[in-house]
């Protein structure tokens, strides 16, 4: 089975560039693209592709807008967010839109790859230099209010490695409503809304290291 592919891009040749890499990975099928994130939200409504690579600035609607748009009718959608260093403030806002993972427009064919096989495979991912600019610049996350358990912290560095909670479940041999509980007692103790700001906040309190 192919993961099928979304590109909402305004910058033509990169989209048609991006387009070109994507299609010569082995599982992977574009069948959507477009440089404008109306014209997106209307293809929904026809099919839904499993992971959505979303340009932030776009004109129209732009990359937040949609992503909030496009999430508020379809929940299950997983959107990874195509950015630039410049594009800094906005990244808490496609964070808090419901974008699973960040990448940059240089990123090489390998990152690519993984990126979108991780956040279609239920975890998150960010580009290592967009996270330490989350962590350290973007985004003022408050520091733990209520010390983590050691499970806590085992599932928290699970999460932070991108795996999903059945994953977390198998890996530490409990069960997936287990996971689940310990995951809300973490997004409690921490005061995050949801996993992506869990893996800044994890940097930031030094819970999980940046290679």
């Amino acid at each position: 089975m192919k993961i099928k592919i979304a590109v909402v891009d305004d910058h033509d040749l990169f989209r048609e560039g991006l387009i070109l890499v994507l299609n010569q990975i082995n599982g992977f099928d574009v069948i959507f693209d477009s440089a404008d994130g109306k014209e997106f939200i209307e293809f929904l409504k026809h099919k839904r592709p499993d992971v959505i690579l979303m340009d932030i600035n776009m004109p129209i609607i732009d990359g937040v807008e949609t992503t909030t748009q496009a999430l508020k009718l379809y929940p299950e959608l997983k959107i990874i967010a195509l950015t630039l260093f410049s594009d800094t403030l906005h990244y808490s806002q496609m964070i808090n839109a419901g974008a699973k993972g960040f990448v940059l427009k240089k990123a090489k064919k390998f990152e690519l790859q993984q990126a979108i096989t991780e956040v279609f495979n239920g975890g998150n991912y960010f580009s290592q230099d967009i996270l330490k600019q989350l962590a350290f610049n973007s985004i003022n996350l408050t520091d733990n209010l209520n010390k983590l358990t050691n499970r806590e912290i085992d599932v928290l560095s699970l999460v932070c490695n991108g795996k999903t909670s059945q994953e977390i479940a198998d890996k530490l041999f409990i069960s997936l409503k287990t996971v689940e509980t310990h995951r809300t007692n973490i997004f409690s103790k921490t005061n995050v809304r949801n996993a992506a700001e869990l893996i800044i906040w994890a940097v930031k309190n030094n819970y999980f290291t940046i290679e």
